[in-house]
């Protein structure tokens, strides 16, 4: 549990010159001081693969799987409302728990894109126990407060669904949906306030509008302008679904991308989640104005979002990260898998490869570093933060039969369990695949036994559910003319 050390590596992947073999890498105070040969191997010693740690680009920091409240294969525009059962009963161990759980799965950083606070503390302080709980787990995180002041139940007038619906339901929807917002001057100082309890070395505190359906003008134009102000990142998802991308276009003739930079918002402070429904012309605009996108290929297919041209907007210039989205494809947080999925999906066809597999996985996490504001390319070199992924290279090459590329292994099948240590800013976070000091399994099940009696508030919105989803379904499908 040291800032210092070095550590032994039978392979790696992520060094300069490419990947190699028998490694010795040390550091001092966090940051790597030399990356050498270390010779011949001794009998019997443990095979191992180092490579930087990863970056989850894009989450949500949820205690528990969604589908364990009802959520499975809803699209988005259900599945929101439906979420609300799973509000945080406290605001710590709601973190901690998918915390370590991406840390167990090989990331040194997460994006927190906080959208489902518990509502029993002042933002400020709720900001502070996510903190914590990153601190006690070690991470490196971007922590931004999802803001957002209008639409709240569908992309436009509610009344338009709660007029089809009995009138206690539609009074239930309204009640727990339709609140008046903050404004957005008031919006833009909770997050300001913050920054100021919680910036720091570990944490980067970030503008997070929800997305553009939810944000009026005012208040994006505000975003804007304060973050070419202060310097400060901004973090917000786009055309994730088919119906968001119906309601840029009838919002935004001139092109929803051409507004985001006209109003300034463009730049390359600004990460874009999903992107799924965007057109080659708005990615060539992301791209010129040096824009990330976070992909997110678990979450994609569980809400049937689309898969999204990621070969396409890679192609262009787009920077390209990969993201968990707190709903990975087995529901686990595991981003290695999230990593293999996306580069599945979106790596080529037949003999046509998009890229090769190696710089898909590093350029996945400089970029996902560069969206949670961390230092460093995460290229394994003096110089660099000393943040790495270290697997049990002897369970990945299980059967041992030939000399294979470490990075084909790792994309065919490796996967949370082949997770030996995880070591963020020179500090060992996960050790033997286990967090030191954190009974992950514990906190789990107390969430599990504090969510079986907190969701019973919500037993009137369950019973009228089929309703609630069946109303919903008509208003989107028919905005998008689908009936």
């Amino acid at each position: 549990m040291t800032h210092s050390g070095e550590l032994y590596a039978s392979h790696t992947i992520g060094e300069p010159q490419g990947a190699q073999k028998r490694r010795l890498i040390r550091w001092q105070q966090g940051v790597i001081t030399a990356v050498e040969d270390a010779g011949p191997a001794a009998p019997g010693i443990q095979r191992t693969l180092v490579m930087p740690a990863l970056a989850n680009a894009h989450d949500h920091v949820r205690p528990l799987p969604m589908s364990s409240f009802g959520t499975a294969f809803l699209p988005l525009e259900a599945w929101l409302p439906r979420t609300v059962l799973a509000t945080p009963p406290e605001a710590y161990k709601a973190a901690l728990a998918p915390l370590a759980r991406a840390a167990l799965s090989g990331c040194g950083a997460v994006m927190v894109h906080y959208t489902r606070p518990s509502g029993k503390l002042d933002p400020v302080e709720e900001a502070c126990e996510v903190a914590r709980a990153a601190r006690d787990v070690g991470l490196k995180i971007a922590f931004a407060p999802a803001i957002r002041d209008r639409n709240p139940l569908v992309y436009g007038d509610e009344t338009a669904v709660l007029e089809t619906l009995p009138p206690d339901i539609a009074t239930l929807l309204r009640d727990t949906y339709c609140r008046p917002s903050l404004s957005p001057e008031r919006l833009i100082e909770t997050t300001e306030q913050i920054a100021e309890a919680i910036q720091g070395h570990m944490v980067d505190v970030q503008f997070g509008p929800a997305g553009v359906q939810w944000c009026s003008d005012e208040l994006l134009r505000a975003i804007a302008r304060r973050s070419a102000e202060t310097g400060r990142r901004v973090h917000m998802h786009l055309l994730e679904t088919p119906y968001q991308r119906r309601w840029a276009d009838l919002t935004f003739p001139q092109g929803i991308v051409s507004y985001l930079k006209h109003i300034g918002m463009l730049s390359p402070r600004l990460t874009l989640a999903h992107c799924v429904h965007a057109r080659p012309h708005e990615l060539d605009i992301i791209a010129d104005a040096g824009c990330r996108i976070v992909t997110n290929s678990g979450s994609n297919l569980h809400l049937r979002s689309g898969l999204g041209p990621v070969a396409d907007a890679r192609r262009r210039g787009c920077h390209v990260a990969i993201g968990v989205d707190g709903q990975a494809f087995d529901e686990d947080d595991d981003m290695i898998r999230e990593i293999r999925l996306a580069n599945a999906l979106h790596g080529g066809t037949g003999f046509t490869q998009t890229w090769s597999r190696q710089d898909f996985l590093l350029q996945s996490i400089s970029h996902g570093r560069q969206a949670v504001g961390m230092p460093g390319t995460g290229k394994i070199a003096v110089g660099e933060p000393a943040d790495f992924l270290q697997l049990d290279y002897d369970r990945l090459d299980r059967d041992r039969i030939m000399e294979v590329e470490p990075v084909d292994l790792f994309f065919a099948r490796a996967n949370l369990r082949h997770v030996l240590q995880v070591i963020v800013a020179g500090k060992t976070i996960v050790a033997q695949g286990y967090l030191p000091g954190i009974d992950l399994q514990a906190v789990e099940n107390e969430l599990r036994s504090t969510y079986r009696q907190s969701v019973r508030r919500f037993d009137a919105l369950s019973r009228d559910w089929p309703l609630i989803e069946a109303a919903l379904a008509q208003w989107n499908m028919a905005y998008n003319g689908c009936c």
